[in-house]
């Protein structure tokens, strides 16, 4: 496993990937800052905002850890503190540098914040911007996401399944389709390295399925094209 250095300022950690293109500084982890600076390009949003910002020309994506289901009904972003190494974050961040040494398409990590406060914490993580992406959603509902850019979804999981890497929420969301050609899996939250080859990978092709079957226009180009999906991630 490839650790994160660490830094600590009263009660915040500051962490940064190894080999990091760029060293984040505080204000980096605050999107009001950034607002306020001027530096936000963009925004993206899926289940919560993430921030699209520039530091010494490298392009990146801020997102804050929020939580989901019925907890965040009581408490949306706060966690129980039980070590820093068993952080959200701590974990994340170790695990996406794992996947990028091994040359599979995740974001490249750069840092993440911590922030406690008695027994509860609150994050952020950084990570380099894939530029000239969609999600999967958004490319079937632009039109024109035919056979070709099914299969290489599917075999692209299948790379990620090979090394044994779990994804713990794969959905039409958390896929990004280049538009000349690539695929990438994005937010590692609650991800981890298992032993390929288990019952969790069929597992979670079929939660990619149901994330499909709860639209109607990506549940018909499911109809037409989930079979080439699965073709390709079976033969490799």
């Amino acid at each position: 496993m490839t650790a994160p250095t660490v830094r600590r300022s009263g009660s915040t950690w500051f962490l940064e990937a190894p080999d990091a293109p760029v060293s984040p500084e505080a204000r980096h982890y605050d999107p009001d800052t950034l607002r306020a600076e001027g530096r936000i390009s963009g925004t993206s949003t899926g289940r919560r905002t993430a921030w699209f910002f520039e530091h010494d020309g490298v392009g990146l994506v801020l997102r804050h850890y929020w939580r989901g289901g019925l907890l965040a009904r009581l408490n949306d972003d706060a966690y129980l503190w039980t070590g820093l190494k068993r952080s959200r974050p701590h974990r994340e961040l170790t695990l996406l540098s794992d996947l990028f040494e091994e040359d599979l398409p995740v974001p490249r990590p750069v840092g993440a914040r911590i922030h406690r406060r008695g027994p509860i914490y609150r994050a952020d993580l950084l990570t380099v911007e894939i530029p000239d992406t969609r999600t999967l959603a958004r490319a079937i509902r632009d039109g024109g996401f035919g056979g070709a850019g099914w299969v290489e979804v599917g075999r692209t999981i299948r790379r990620f399944h090979d090394a044994g890497a779990h994804h713990a929420d794969l959905n039409v969301r958390n896929i990004l389709v280049g538009d000349a050609g690539g695929v990438w899996l994005i937010d590692w939250d609650k991800g981890r390295l298992r032993r390929p080859g288990g019952g969790w990978a069929p597992r979670t092709i079929a939660r990619l399925h149901r994330s499909l079957l709860k639209e109607p226009e990506l549940a018909r180009a499911a109809e037409r094209h989930w079979a080439t999906l699965v073709r390709a991630w079976e033969s490799g």
